[in-house]
């Protein structure tokens, strides 16, 4: 029987990474993303009759119910999720607005559950994992990330329930929270400053690799390799969450 995975965000970025490899694994892979350019492109470079590209809003949660449906139906019975879809504001808390906390809130909370809940619906009692792509800034506390931060941590918290209550259902769920990652957006939006600011916080002194991520993420959807590990947020960041005081020199 064929496996087949959901991976949100999975037109770029580290969910980019994370369909690649998962195909290499053998995978048939469900790639949701908002519809326009990076979807397209994806369509484009993903030409695999074991791969299948939706245009979906993980907040709208008709599309969602409709879009889990098409996969079973398409690529056949899911046996694993990864909420990789997300967005992330780096804002002080006095210009951090009430919408802006409650899209940032609705995307990354309320869209990963609703994704996980129905790919558990339709994985329950014949077994599956689920992966939560979070962030260090869920378990540490970060300036400028009051909103991204709560919601990182939300899904922490929502990882950790939705593991207790799916277990008897045979379903794994783990969350992997990445520190700072060389993605063509960090690449973007980080100066050299910045880049020196975070990796003076970090004892490995670098940012991390996607593939470094995405090995993870595929070592927790591993029934065989990570079959009794569930509930944990797995923090792949260079030691940045467990640093104490450090040397300050940079190399």
């Amino acid at each position: 029987m064929s496996r087949t995975l959901i991976v949100t965000g999975g037109a770029s970025g580290i969910g980019a990474g994370i369909v690649g490899a998962a195909l290499a694994e053998g995978w048939r892979v469900a790639v949701f993303d908002l519809p326009g350019p990076g979807l397209d492109d994806a369509k484009e470079r993903l030409r695999d009759e074991k791969v299948v590209c939706l245009g979906v809003n993980v907040t709208e949660e008709a599309a969602v119910v409709a879009a889990v449906d098409e996969v079973e139906q398409t690529l056949g019975p899911i046996a694993g999720v990864v909420n990789s879809a997300g967005i992330g504001r780096n804002t002080p808390i006095f210009e951090t607005t009430a919408d802006q906390f409650r899209d940032i809130l609705n995307i990354n909370v309320v869209g990963s559950f609703l994704v996980a809940r129905e790919a558990a619906r339709a994985m329950q009692g014949r077994g599956g994992a689920i992966v939560n792509i979070t962030s260090v800034s869920g378990v540490q506390g970060s300036e400028g990330r009051v909103a991204y931060g709560s919601s990182k941590g939300a899904v922490n918290t929502m990882t950790r329930i939705m593991a207790v209550e799916l277990a008897p259902e045979g379903l794994r769920v783990n969350a992997v929270a990445p520190g700072p990652v060389d993605t063509p957006m960090a690449q973007k939006w980080h100066g050299e400053a910045e880049r020196r600011l975070w990796c003076s916080s970090i004892p490995m002194r670098r940012y991390g690799a996607v593939s470094e991520i995405v090995s993870a993420t595929l070592f927790l959807l591993d029934d065989e390799k990570a079959g009794y590990v569930t509930g944990q947020t797995l923090s792949v960041d260079g030691g940045f969450t467990i640093a104490g005081l450090m040397n300050g020199s940079e190399d």
